[in-house]
């Protein structure tokens, strides 16, 4: 059953698929080629098994090649990727995406399925959904049925007036009593009232 914070819009449903991959073991200047030409800025790096094992993204290519003096044509992707990658499951809510990019402090997940890589969400697609997401969680808070709260446990332990262990205390002036030392405190004694009620002359009463 969806928890409060979750929307019933699966990763797949916003993910990008299929994937642009290149192997470890291609250069630098293979992966830029593919994402300029692909209008994209990242490609996933996968092993010869297509297990992915990275991202290789712009800001990569920028820091651990062309700041280096590197030669795109001479590294390998698998040397310059940033990895491991974060990953998340195909079937997650969309919020589950956004709380782990949050935490993780990236902007891509590469999705999976039963390990397999079906796709990769990027922070720009979960942007893209965000008023519809507003409006999904607006109609779920209209609808959603109020929760009981829980009652408080009752207080067990020894009473403060007779010493004997209680199941349930009851307070009162600052003192935790048991049931029937509450009782006592409580209930006013009929034969010595503290306040007796003045005498009155036959027939009063009924005046």
């Amino acid at each position: 059953m969806p928890t409060s914070t979750e929307t019933e819009v699966k990763v797949e449903d916003v993910m990008s698929s299929p994937v642009f991959t290149i192997t470890d073991t291609e250069t630098v200047l293979a992966a830029s080629k593919l994402m300029k030409k692909n209008e994209i800025g990242c490609v996933v790096v996968v092993g010869k098994d297509g297990k992915p094992l990275g991202l290789m993204t712009e800001r990569d290519v920028v820091r651990r090649v062309a700041a280096l003096d590197l030669l795109p044509s001479k590294v390998q992707a698998g040397k310059s990727m940033t990895k491991p990658p974060a990953t998340i499951d195909a079937r997650a809510d969309v919020t589950e995406a956004a709380k782990k990019m949050r935490e993780m402090k990236v902007r891509r997940l590469v999705v999976l399925q039963g390990g397999e890589l079906k796709g990769i969400i990027t922070s720009n697609d979960i942007v893209d959904i965000t008023p519809a997401l507003i409006d999904v969680m607006a109609e779920k808070s209209q609808i959603a049925p109020v929760r009981k709260t829980k009652e408080a446990a009752p207080l067990s332990g020894y009473c403060d007036r007779c010493g004997s262990w209680a199941d349930e205390l009851k307070s009162r002036d600052g003192q935790f009593s048991c049931d029937e030392c509450a009782a006592d405190t409580e209930e006013p004694d009929e034969d010595y009232p503290d306040n007796p009620a003045p005498a009155t002359r036959r027939g009063e009463e009924c005046k």
